[in-house]
Protein backbone atom coordinates (compact mmCIF):
# COMPACT_ATOMS: atom_id res chain seq x y z
CA UNK A 1 0.00 0.00 0.00
CA UNK A 2 1.35 3.49 -0.92
CA UNK A 3 0.43 6.29 1.87
CA UNK A 4 0.12 9.53 -0.26
CA UNK A 5 1.42 12.84 1.46
CA UNK A 6 -1.80 14.04 0.99
CA UNK A 7 -4.55 13.36 -1.31
CA UNK A 8 -6.72 15.98 -2.63
CA UNK A 9 -9.33 14.15 -4.24
CA UNK A 10 -10.24 12.49 -1.02
CA UNK A 11 -11.96 15.61 0.13
CA UNK A 12 -13.91 15.97 -3.30
CA UNK A 13 -15.35 12.67 -2.70
CA UNK A 14 -16.07 12.92 0.86
CA UNK A 15 -18.38 16.31 0.05
CA UNK A 16 -19.30 15.53 -3.53
CA UNK A 17 -22.90 16.25 -3.22
CA UNK A 18 -22.47 19.35 -1.40
CA UNK A 19 -19.44 20.47 -3.73
CA UNK A 20 -21.51 19.81 -6.80
CA UNK A 21 -24.50 21.58 -5.25
CA UNK A 22 -22.53 24.57 -4.45
CA UNK A 23 -21.03 24.54 -8.03
CA UNK A 24 -23.98 24.06 -9.77
CA UNK A 25 -25.35 27.28 -7.57
CA UNK A 26 -22.41 29.39 -8.76
CA UNK A 27 -22.70 28.69 -12.86
CA UNK A 28 -26.63 29.17 -12.60
CA UNK A 29 -25.90 32.36 -11.00
CA UNK A 30 -24.17 33.79 -13.32
CA UNK A 31 -21.98 36.10 -11.16
CA UNK A 32 -18.12 34.52 -11.15
CA UNK A 33 -16.39 37.47 -9.19
CA UNK A 34 -17.48 40.24 -5.98
CA UNK A 35 -20.99 38.16 -5.56
CA UNK A 36 -22.99 36.62 -3.30
CA UNK A 37 -20.99 33.48 -2.38
CA UNK A 38 -18.04 35.87 -1.55
CA UNK A 39 -19.19 38.15 0.60
CA UNK A 40 -21.54 34.91 2.55
CA UNK A 41 -17.80 33.71 2.60
CA UNK A 42 -16.40 36.76 4.35
CA UNK A 43 -19.03 37.11 6.80
CA UNK A 44 -18.71 33.23 7.79
CA UNK A 45 -14.76 32.97 7.91
CA UNK A 46 -14.81 36.32 9.82
CA UNK A 47 -17.11 34.60 12.57
CA UNK A 48 -15.27 31.54 12.49
CA UNK A 49 -11.76 33.65 13.30
CA UNK A 50 -13.39 35.68 15.95
CA UNK A 51 -12.47 38.51 13.81
CA UNK A 52 -15.45 41.39 12.60
CA UNK A 53 -14.14 41.55 9.32
CA UNK A 54 -12.83 39.44 6.25
CA UNK A 55 -11.30 40.57 3.00
CA UNK A 56 -11.12 37.53 0.61
CA UNK A 57 -7.82 38.23 -2.15
CA UNK A 58 -6.29 36.15 -4.37
CA UNK A 59 -3.44 34.23 -2.65
CA UNK A 60 -1.90 33.76 0.68
CA UNK A 61 1.06 36.12 -0.61
CA UNK A 62 -1.68 38.80 -1.32
CA UNK A 63 -2.88 38.53 1.86
CA UNK A 64 0.33 39.83 3.33
CA UNK A 65 1.21 42.11 0.69
CA UNK A 66 -1.62 43.76 1.10
CA UNK A 67 -2.10 44.02 4.88
CA UNK A 68 1.48 45.39 4.80
CA UNK A 69 0.52 47.95 1.76
CA UNK A 70 -2.43 49.00 3.65
CA UNK A 71 -0.12 50.00 6.77
CA UNK A 72 1.98 52.21 4.37
CA UNK A 73 4.97 49.94 4.45
CA UNK A 74 7.30 50.51 1.80
CA UNK A 75 10.79 51.13 0.70
CA UNK A 76 13.45 52.43 3.61
CA UNK A 77 11.27 49.99 6.09
CA UNK A 78 12.11 47.22 7.35
CA UNK A 79 10.27 44.15 8.94
CA UNK A 80 11.11 41.34 11.47
CA UNK A 81 10.36 37.83 9.64
CA UNK A 82 10.82 34.07 11.07
CA UNK A 83 14.27 32.98 9.85
CA UNK A 84 12.37 30.08 9.32
CA UNK A 85 9.28 29.64 7.13
CA UNK A 86 8.46 29.62 3.52
CA UNK A 87 9.61 32.35 1.32
CA UNK A 88 6.15 33.42 0.53
CA UNK A 89 6.65 35.18 4.28
CA UNK A 90 9.88 37.12 2.91
CA UNK A 91 8.64 38.10 -0.38
CA UNK A 92 5.83 39.63 0.46
CA UNK A 93 7.85 42.23 2.32
CA UNK A 94 9.67 42.41 -0.77
CA UNK A 95 6.87 42.89 -2.56
CA UNK A 96 6.30 46.34 -0.98
CA UNK A 97 9.61 47.86 -1.31
CA UNK A 98 10.84 46.83 2.28
CA UNK A 99 13.26 44.86 3.58
CA UNK A 100 12.93 41.75 5.16
CA UNK A 101 14.84 41.07 8.65
CA UNK A 102 15.56 37.58 9.50
CA UNK A 103 14.73 36.24 13.53
CA UNK A 104 15.74 32.82 14.11
CA UNK A 105 12.97 30.55 16.10
CA UNK A 106 12.91 28.97 19.06
CA UNK A 107 14.24 25.70 18.80
CA UNK A 108 11.20 23.59 20.64
CA UNK A 109 8.15 25.12 18.41
CA UNK A 110 10.32 26.14 14.80
CA UNK A 111 8.27 29.75 15.58
CA UNK A 112 9.43 32.83 15.35
CA UNK A 113 11.46 33.41 19.21
CA UNK A 114 10.53 36.59 20.85
CA UNK A 115 13.51 36.65 23.38
CA UNK A 116 15.23 37.76 20.15
CA UNK A 117 12.81 40.22 18.61
CA UNK A 118 14.42 43.53 20.54
CA UNK A 119 17.87 42.85 19.37
CA UNK A 120 16.51 43.19 15.80
CA UNK A 121 14.48 45.99 16.33
CA UNK A 122 16.22 49.78 14.52
CA UNK A 123 14.57 53.08 13.66
CA UNK A 124 13.38 51.59 10.40
CA UNK A 125 11.39 48.60 11.86
CA UNK A 126 7.65 48.80 11.14
CA UNK A 127 6.08 46.09 11.73
CA UNK A 128 6.49 41.98 12.63
CA UNK A 129 5.23 39.33 10.73
CA UNK A 130 5.09 36.03 13.16
CA UNK A 131 4.12 32.61 11.17
CA UNK A 132 2.09 30.14 12.74
CA UNK A 133 4.30 27.61 11.27
CA UNK A 134 2.81 24.32 10.63
CA UNK A 135 -0.32 24.64 12.13
CA UNK A 136 1.29 25.79 15.65
CA UNK A 137 0.74 29.01 16.93
CA UNK A 138 3.02 31.36 17.45
CA UNK A 139 3.47 32.92 21.01
CA UNK A 140 1.31 36.41 20.38
CA UNK A 141 1.38 37.42 23.67
CA UNK A 142 5.28 37.49 23.75
CA UNK A 143 5.62 38.65 20.11
CA UNK A 144 2.62 41.84 20.86
CA UNK A 145 4.44 42.85 24.24
CA UNK A 146 7.94 43.59 22.16
CA UNK A 147 5.96 45.46 19.29
CA UNK A 148 3.74 47.26 21.92
CA UNK A 149 7.37 48.29 23.25
CA UNK A 150 8.65 49.66 19.88
CA UNK A 151 5.66 50.62 18.69
CA UNK A 152 4.91 48.35 15.63
CA UNK A 153 2.53 46.28 13.47
CA UNK A 154 1.75 42.75 14.21
CA UNK A 155 0.65 40.74 10.57
CA UNK A 156 0.09 37.21 11.28
CA UNK A 157 0.92 34.77 8.57
CA UNK A 158 -1.41 32.30 9.11
CA UNK A 159 -1.59 30.64 5.80
CA UNK A 160 -1.13 27.15 7.88
CA UNK A 161 -3.22 27.78 10.58
CA UNK A 162 -7.04 27.87 10.08
CA UNK A 163 -8.84 27.13 13.23
CA UNK A 164 -5.83 26.78 15.17
CA UNK A 165 -6.52 28.54 18.80
CA UNK A 166 -4.04 30.71 21.04
CA UNK A 167 -4.80 30.50 24.38
CA UNK A 168 -8.74 29.76 23.41
CA UNK A 169 -8.66 32.80 21.05
CA UNK A 170 -9.09 31.50 17.64
CA UNK A 171 -5.86 33.09 15.05
CA UNK A 172 -7.44 36.18 13.18
CA UNK A 173 -9.55 37.31 16.46
CA UNK A 174 -6.57 39.48 17.36
CA UNK A 175 -4.50 41.23 15.10
CA UNK A 176 -4.47 41.34 11.33
CA UNK A 177 -3.96 37.61 9.86
CA UNK A 178 -3.40 36.64 6.57
CA UNK A 179 -4.99 32.97 5.69
CA UNK A 180 -4.27 30.94 2.46
CA UNK A 181 -6.27 28.54 0.53
CA UNK A 182 -4.00 27.08 -1.24
CA UNK A 183 -5.83 23.38 -2.02
CA UNK A 184 -3.66 21.79 0.43
CA UNK A 185 -4.21 23.94 3.40
CA UNK A 186 -6.66 22.66 5.97
CA UNK A 187 -9.04 25.01 4.71
CA UNK A 188 -8.28 24.66 0.69
CA UNK A 189 -9.75 25.68 -2.22
CA UNK A 190 -9.91 24.41 -5.63
CA UNK A 191 -6.96 26.33 -6.86
CA UNK A 192 -5.15 29.84 -5.20
CA UNK A 193 -7.19 31.94 -2.79
CA UNK A 194 -6.68 34.09 0.45
CA UNK A 195 -7.81 36.39 3.03
CA UNK A 196 -7.51 38.71 5.73
CA UNK A 197 -9.26 38.58 8.85
CA UNK A 198 -9.19 41.87 10.75
CA UNK A 199 -10.79 44.12 13.35
CA UNK A 200 -9.66 47.07 12.07
CA UNK A 201 -12.60 48.60 10.06
CA UNK A 202 -9.88 50.71 8.12
CA UNK A 203 -7.14 48.58 7.82
CA UNK A 204 -10.04 45.96 6.24
CA UNK A 205 -11.51 48.66 3.72
CA UNK A 206 -8.27 49.66 2.81
CA UNK A 207 -7.21 46.44 1.77
CA UNK A 208 -10.47 46.11 0.39
CA UNK A 209 -9.84 48.75 -1.68
CA UNK A 210 -6.24 47.56 -2.78
CA UNK A 211 -7.76 44.25 -4.22
CA UNK A 212 -10.19 45.67 -6.89
CA UNK A 213 -7.68 47.89 -8.61
CA UNK A 214 -7.86 50.69 -6.13
CA UNK A 215 -11.51 51.48 -6.83
CA UNK A 216 -14.82 51.07 -4.71
CA UNK A 217 -16.89 52.69 -7.76
CA UNK A 218 -16.29 51.03 -10.85
CA UNK A 219 -13.46 53.45 -12.80
CA UNK A 220 -13.37 55.58 -10.43
CA UNK A 221 -9.48 55.10 -8.64
CA UNK A 222 -8.59 56.19 -5.59
CA UNK A 223 -4.89 54.21 -5.09
CA UNK A 224 -2.70 52.58 -6.82
CA UNK A 225 -4.23 48.84 -6.39
CA UNK A 226 -4.31 45.44 -7.52
CA UNK A 227 -6.54 42.71 -9.65
CA UNK A 228 -6.77 40.30 -6.31
CA UNK A 229 -9.59 38.71 -6.08
CA UNK A 230 -11.56 35.46 -4.87
CA UNK A 231 -13.28 34.31 -7.37
CA UNK A 232 -17.16 33.10 -7.16
CA UNK A 233 -16.83 29.44 -7.58
CA UNK A 234 -13.57 29.17 -4.93
CA UNK A 235 -15.98 31.31 -2.28
CA UNK A 236 -18.56 28.76 -2.71
CA UNK A 237 -16.01 25.53 -2.36
CA UNK A 238 -14.72 27.26 0.63
CA UNK A 239 -18.25 27.63 1.97
CA UNK A 240 -18.92 24.39 2.43
CA UNK A 241 -15.92 23.37 3.50
CA UNK A 242 -15.65 25.64 6.59
CA UNK A 243 -18.24 24.01 7.82
CA UNK A 244 -16.26 20.66 8.18
CA UNK A 245 -12.81 22.04 8.88
CA UNK A 246 -13.06 21.11 13.27
CA UNK A 247 -13.96 17.88 12.11
CA UNK A 248 -11.42 17.61 9.96
CA UNK A 249 -8.71 19.41 11.88
CA UNK A 250 -9.73 16.91 15.07
CA UNK A 251 -8.89 14.04 12.55
CA UNK A 252 -5.37 15.84 11.98
CA UNK A 253 -5.07 16.02 15.75
CA UNK A 254 -5.98 12.33 15.92
CA UNK A 255 -3.16 11.51 13.59
CA UNK A 256 -0.77 13.47 14.95
CA UNK A 257 -1.60 11.73 18.71
CA UNK A 258 -0.77 8.42 17.76
CA UNK A 259 2.70 9.71 15.63
CA UNK A 260 3.50 11.58 18.91
CA UNK A 261 2.60 8.19 21.14
CA UNK A 262 4.49 5.61 18.65
CA UNK A 263 7.51 6.98 17.39
CA UNK A 264 8.35 8.54 20.98
CA UNK A 265 11.58 7.49 21.90
CA UNK A 266 13.27 6.64 18.47
CA UNK A 267 16.83 7.46 18.74
CA UNK A 268 17.87 10.08 16.10
CA UNK A 269 14.39 11.37 15.43
CA UNK A 270 12.81 14.39 16.86
CA UNK A 271 9.32 15.30 16.89
CA UNK A 272 7.18 17.84 16.86
CA UNK A 273 6.27 19.32 21.00
CA UNK A 274 2.82 20.71 21.72
CA UNK A 275 1.95 23.70 24.06
CA UNK A 276 -0.91 24.22 26.61
CA UNK A 277 -1.69 27.81 25.47
CA UNK A 278 -1.41 26.43 22.14
CA UNK A 279 -4.12 24.12 20.10
CA UNK A 280 -1.80 22.89 16.99
CA UNK A 281 -4.23 22.22 13.58
CA UNK A 282 -1.13 20.29 12.78
CA UNK A 283 -1.22 21.41 8.85
CA UNK A 284 2.07 19.55 9.24
CA UNK A 285 3.77 17.05 10.90
CA UNK A 286 7.40 17.89 10.88
CA UNK A 287 10.21 15.46 12.34
CA UNK A 288 13.98 16.38 12.73
CA UNK A 289 16.81 12.98 11.79
CA UNK A 290 20.36 14.11 10.61
CA UNK A 291 19.81 11.67 9.00
CA UNK A 292 17.30 12.72 6.93
CA UNK A 293 17.66 12.15 3.05
CA UNK A 294 18.46 8.52 4.21
CA UNK A 295 15.42 8.06 6.54
CA UNK A 296 13.27 9.46 3.31
CA UNK A 297 14.65 7.39 0.83
CA UNK A 298 13.70 4.06 3.48
CA UNK A 299 10.56 5.77 3.62
CA UNK A 300 10.01 5.71 -0.03
CA UNK A 301 11.42 2.61 -0.40
CA UNK A 302 8.36 1.20 1.66
CA UNK A 303 5.51 2.99 0.16
CA UNK A 304 5.44 6.12 2.27
CA UNK A 305 5.75 9.73 0.66
CA UNK A 306 7.24 12.71 2.49
CA UNK A 307 7.97 16.28 1.82
CA UNK A 308 10.51 18.42 3.17
CA UNK A 309 9.08 22.04 4.63
CA UNK A 310 11.47 24.13 3.54
CA UNK A 311 14.97 22.60 2.47
CA UNK A 312 16.61 26.32 1.63
CA UNK A 313 16.06 29.18 4.28
CA UNK A 314 14.65 32.07 2.68
CA UNK A 315 18.54 34.37 3.01
CA UNK A 316 20.08 31.41 1.34
CA UNK A 317 17.74 31.84 -1.69
CA UNK A 318 18.69 33.48 -4.62
CA UNK A 319 16.05 35.43 -4.54
CA UNK A 320 17.19 37.14 -1.53
CA UNK A 321 20.93 37.32 -2.68
CA UNK A 322 21.25 40.93 -2.49
CA UNK A 323 20.42 40.76 0.94
CA UNK A 324 24.48 39.42 1.86
CA UNK A 325 23.48 37.03 4.44
CA UNK A 326 26.51 35.34 5.39
CA UNK A 327 26.15 31.18 5.46
CA UNK A 328 26.25 30.79 9.05
CA UNK A 329 24.22 33.82 10.05
CA UNK A 330 21.54 31.88 11.02
CA UNK A 331 22.92 28.64 11.75
CA UNK A 332 19.21 27.71 13.58
CA UNK A 333 17.35 28.41 10.25
CA UNK A 334 20.25 26.35 8.24
CA UNK A 335 19.93 23.42 10.75
CA UNK A 336 16.02 22.67 10.35
CA UNK A 337 16.73 23.03 6.41
CA UNK A 338 19.20 20.32 6.74
CA UNK A 339 17.21 18.06 8.97
CA UNK A 340 12.95 18.72 9.11
CA UNK A 341 10.79 16.04 7.46
CA UNK A 342 7.28 16.20 6.90
CA UNK A 343 5.39 12.74 7.10
CA UNK A 344 2.08 12.14 5.76
CA UNK A 345 -0.75 13.80 7.54
CA UNK A 346 -4.41 14.73 6.85
CA UNK A 347 -8.08 14.46 7.62
CA UNK A 348 -8.38 11.52 5.11
CA UNK A 349 -5.70 8.98 5.95
CA UNK A 350 -6.89 5.71 7.39
CA UNK A 351 -5.70 3.63 10.46
CA UNK A 352 -4.29 0.85 8.32
CA UNK A 353 -1.84 3.90 6.24
CA UNK A 354 -1.06 5.66 9.68
CA UNK A 355 0.14 2.39 11.18
CA UNK A 356 2.12 2.10 8.05
CA UNK A 357 4.10 5.39 8.43
CA UNK A 358 4.58 4.46 11.78
CA UNK A 359 5.98 1.10 11.16
CA UNK A 360 8.17 2.40 7.93
CA UNK A 361 9.82 5.09 10.36
CA UNK A 362 10.80 2.94 12.86
CA UNK A 363 12.12 0.30 10.20
CA UNK A 364 14.09 3.20 8.63
CA UNK A 365 15.46 4.23 11.96
CA UNK A 366 16.56 0.73 12.41
CA UNK A 367 18.21 0.33 9.03
CA UNK A 368 20.25 3.87 9.82
CA UNK A 369 21.62 2.49 13.01
CA UNK A 370 22.63 -0.63 10.66
CA UNK A 371 24.35 1.35 8.17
Amino acid sequence: MTVPFLDLAAPYAELKAELDAATQRVLASGRYLLGPENEAFEAEFAAYCGGRRCVSVGSGLDAIVLVLRALDIGADDEVIVPSHTFIATWLAVAATGATPVPVEPDPLTFNLDPAALDAAVTPRTRAIVPVHLYGRPADLDAIGAVAARHGLAVVEDAAQAHGARYKGERIGGRYAAAFSFYPGKNLGALGDGGAVVTDDAALAAKVRLLRNYGSTVKYHHEVKGTNSRLDELQAAMLRVKLTHLDEWNARRSAVAGRYRTELAGLDGLVLPTTSEWAEHVWHLFVVRTADRAGLQDRLTAAGVHTLVHYPIAPHRSAAFAELGTAPGALPLAERLAAEVLSLPIGPHLTDDQVGQVIAAVHTGLAGRAAA
